[in-house]
């Protein structure tokens, strides 16, 4: 596995931040729907429930039949599991806005676009980050279940290859692989959590 391990490492790798990306940006854009409008609230925020209580992995069957056992359907299905850990924190910490800067920004007539940026999004800002970080380790949980799917490459394949030939060896350092990344992924986000949110802490000095 020595010689090889980058670039199936590199194509883990795309697969888990591609997901990544598509399920953080609908699950912001859900969240700010849901948190910000009353039709949001009303049409979202119960199928997202619903979708939580379903565990992403058991849709595998339904995505292959819908997609087809290739990258999108692989995408797809990470892209869902990370979009409800986002949704939830994010759409959470918009509730949890203190309605002291609520009333005050309609009594001032601050536009809405004004107000999303000024407003909104600071007060979402520690919801999603929460978020964000248990994201980045489930969309590398997510991998390791989907790459053993019709994979060509990836960590996965190679761990498959190395099941037909009885490679134990190999199979343990592909897990470990897979562990490293979703820490290092979670240090990452808590690193920014912790330089985004630094501000807390002065208010609080």
């Amino acid at each position: 596995m020595t010689g090889e391990l980058l670039p199936h490492l590199l194509a883990s790798a795309q697969r888990a931040y591609l997901g990544l990306a598509v399920g953080v940006g609908l699950g912001l854009v859900a969240a700010l729907l849901a948190g910000l409008t009353r039709a949001g609230e009303a049409s979202i925020d119960s199928l997202v429930q619903i979708k939580r209580a379903v565990p992403t992995l058991a849709l595998i069957p339904l995505a292959i039949l819908w997609l087809g056992i290739g990258e999108s359907m692989k995408i797809s299905v990470i892209a869902a599991s990370v979009f409800v850990p986002i949704y939830i924190n994010t759409h959470a910490a918009l509730r949890g806005i203190d309605q002291r800067y609520v009333e005050l920004a309609h009594t001032t007539d601050v536009r809405r676009a004004e107000f999303i940026r000024r407003v909104a999004l600071p007060g979402a800002l520690p919801g999603f980050l929460t978020g964000l970080r248990l994201a980045v380790t489930m969309c590398w949980t997510a991998l390791v279940v989907l790459e053993q799917i019709n994979a060509t490459e990836g960590i996965g394949y190679v761990m498959n290859r190395a099941r037909d030939f009885g490679q134990t060896d190999v199979i343990v350092v592909g897990l470990v692989v897979y562990a490293a990344m979703g820490l290092l992924s979670d240090g990452i986000v808590k690193a920014i959590q912790r330089r985004a949110l630094s501000y807390r802490k002065a208010l609080g000095s």
